[in-house]
């Protein structure tokens, strides 16, 4: 292991991707599951995250799903990758966490990001539009006032359970997004690792412009990517195949479907630009052998002085998942291992 890989954090976030045969319940139990073998493994954090409307995604809700995350583990941090804050009253969002603080003391992490529903009708189903996004800033910064006791925009309201709770903010961000994080004086999570270059751009001026505040005296970056770790590069990019062909569908088709057998799909007769959106989705990740995998999570690391790297891998093949965080923590050196 080395010493760059060595002092870094890894931890967990799983999207709760449906496959086919199961439905949105197991999804949501095998994303419980995969909590506790990341605990065992020794894991910083598992993280959960927000999407609406998307056939092939069960974690619509993630502070539910949080919730049940964390009473079913005991030692690892568990929160959220995060909570899209333009889709919630900032009230709602404290006191949601404020629950889940209050009954997981010393374990709650509140990842909110800026993204709204990713169509004209999610949106409209929402309550929202897309200058929602625009506002993050202001919903931010009520977000951290219910928290700390602070917001004056509703003389006598007060977040309970919520106030007066110490529960690390994180930003999930890139671009205006990083540079909002960076004035709040928050830790960034920045991904994805396709795009090197802009996340090194996007790492570099968080850093430059960080204002420390009560939340953070320190910049702190998250790394978060899609890692695959198996005994032959052939099998860590298999691991890969479900989630670039369920892309490429959903780009080719308007329809996100749910994850597919990998040797089916490698069968499929597809059409020149479904190949070339598949093999797309199969590039700029980090996938192969532990040695391989290491020497390019070295190189990540090295390049964005990461603090700390949050990898998620959705596959068809839940053992292969299982098996391939296991490889990362022995890469990472983690107890479990």
């Amino acid at each position: 292991m080395s010493s760059v890989i060595a002092r870094t954090r890894f931890s967990v976030l799983d999207r709760s991707r449906t496959r086919e045969g199961h439905d949105g319940a197991q999804a949501l139990r095998d994303t419980v599951g995969l909590a506790a073998t990341a605990e065992a493994l020794g894991f910083h954090r598992f993280w959960v995250s927000e999407h609406h409307g998307v056939p092939g995604v069960a974690g619509s809700a993630p502070t539910v799903l949080a919730a049940a995350v964390a009473a079913a583990t005991s030692t690892i941090r568990v929160g959220t990758g995060g909570v899209m804050l333009p889709n919630h009253r900032p009230l709602v969002v404290a006191e949601q966490f404020g629950v889940l603080a209050s009954l997981f003391p010393g374990r709650i992490d509140m990842g909110v990001g800026r993204s709204v529903g990713f169509t004209d009708g999610i949106r409209r189903a929402l309550g929202r539009g897309k200058e929602d996004a625009g506002d993050f800033a202001a919903q931010l910064a009520e977000l951290l006032g219910w928290l700390d006791g602070t917001q004056r925009a509703y003389p006598q309201v007060h977040a309970y359970p919520a106030e007066g709770l110490r529960i690390p903010p994180y930003v999930l961000a890139t671009g205006e997004g990083a540079a909002i994080a960076a004035a709040a004086g928050l830790p960034l999570v920045v991904g994805d690792l396709r795009g090197r270059h802009g996340l090194v751009r996007a790492v570099e001026g968080y850093r430059r412009d960080f204002r420390p505040s009560a939340w953070s005296a320190a910049p702190y970056v998250v790394v978060a990517g899609t890692v695959a770790v198996a005994g032959t590069p052939q099998e860590a990019r298999r691991l890969l195949v479900p989630e670039a062909w369920s892309m490429a569908y959903s780009r080719t088709r308007g329809s996100f479907p749910p994850l597919a057998p990998a040797g089916r799909i490698e069968a499929l007769a597809m059409t020149g630009k479904e190949r070339d959106l598949f093999e797309s989705g199969l590039r700029g990740h980090v996938a192969g052998t532990e040695e391989q995998v290491a020497a390019e999570l070295d190189l990540v690391i090295e390049e964005t002085g990461a603090d700390e790297v949050l990898v998620t891998t959705s596959s068809y093949d839940r053992q292969g998942m299982v098996d391939s965080l296991r490889g990362l923590a022995r890469i990472a050196g983690l107890t479990g291992a």
